[in-house]
């Protein structure tokens, strides 16, 4: 998760830091600063500024923002920019901030006396998403330092723009097809597609076009590994599924306090699909290496006595299940 700092910073409208520096002639005073407007904020960019009105009778040396997020500590140093010297208005470009952040930002000037900073300004930075090739849009979450997509994969195509196959009917038995890459809505209806996006078979997801977009890729055994590490395992399905049941049979006392929000999409077997609303499953992009012919997949499910875990298993590689996209 992003690290933050942890004490607040206690604002002023007007925070003045009298620091004597040599050269001060004929009694000069501190400079007057105003903090400008935020505006075109992104999920790690802003633009700000300020107006240096006083010079206080010394040359402004120095001027631009101080930033930090909005927890603070005290061996945290503030970002800053640096906008040039003189008095007037003055623009700054804030780079490198975290995404859905609360920042506080203030000009500063600074003359021979020392430094003036401005009213403190509030701003919140852009939630992080991802789109795939077809256009939808996909919340993003941290979670011990990786970057997942926050809802099941929805796209019909490769990176590339290739169509992924699907199957006509829905429940056509696709038992004798060798390497079938596919994807489906569950029961064939795309109206689920919105809530629980596609179901895919692995070696649709296995195929070297690529299925995650530009700069993710399908979630490994590993990844999913790490995701579940350092919790009790009786507790990992509550941090990681959506709370209530409007969607899943049971809520578990899901607190889904990771921001993962897992669904239970159900899955497709050979011929027939099965168990949406009862039971979340993912492919990992991970083989099982005990039988080719099977790959590594992570269950949760509702109305069971496991309905707490996060359970990995196996299916075989023709059998549809949901994707979960991790930043490369």
């Amino acid at each position: 998760m992003k690290k933050l700092c942890e004490i607040s910073l206690i604002g002023t409208l007007l925070i003045s830091i009298a620091v004597v520096l040599p050269s001060c002639k004929e009694k000069p005073t501190l400079p007057v600063v105003t903090t400008g407007s935020v505006s075109a904020i992104t999920q790690t960019t802003a633009i700000s500024g300020g107006n240096v009105t006083d010079d206080g009778g010394s040359v402004i040396i120095a001027r631009g923002v101080h930033y930090h997020p909005e927890i603070y500590l005290p061996n945290c140093t503030d970002g800053e920019t640096k906008d040039g010297t003189g008095m007037g208005i003055f623009t700054s470009n804030i780079t490198g901030l975290e995404s859905n952040t609360v920042y506080h930002i203030y000009a500063y000037a600074t003359n021979c006396v020392g430094t003036t900073l401005g009213e403190e300004i509030s701003f919140t930075t852009l939630k992080e998403t991802v789109s795939d090739i077809d256009g939808n849009i996909y919340p993003v979450v941290t979670i011990k330092n990786h970057h997942w997509m926050a809802e099941n994969l929805k796209t019909t195509r490769y990176r590339n723009g290739d169509i992924i196959g699907t199957t006509t009917p829905a429940t056509l038995d696709i038992t004798t097809e060798i390497n079938p890459k596919y994807q489906w809505a569950y029961d064939g209806n795309e109206n689920n597609v919105v809530v629980y996006g596609r179901l895919y078979t692995w070696y649709a997801i296995n195929d070297s076009r690529n299925v995650c977009p530009i700069g993710w890729h399908v979630s490994s055994d590993a990844e999913w590994t790490d995701l579940v590490s350092g919790w009790p395992a009786n507790l990992a399905a509550a941090y990681l599924r959506e709370p209530g049941t409007t969607h899943w049979k049971d809520d578990i006392r899901a607190s889904n306090s990771t921001g993962f929000t897992a669904l239970p999409g159900g899955l497709r077997s050979l011929n027939q699909f099965e168990n949406i609303t009862d039971l979340g499953d993912w492919w990992c992009s991970t083989e099982f290496t005990s039988d080719v012919t099977q790959a590594i997949q992570r269950v949760m499910i509702s109305g069971d006595v496991y309905s707490t875990y996060v359970i990995s298993g196996v299916w075989p590689k023709s059998f549809g299940l949901s994707i979960r996209c991790v930043k490369d």
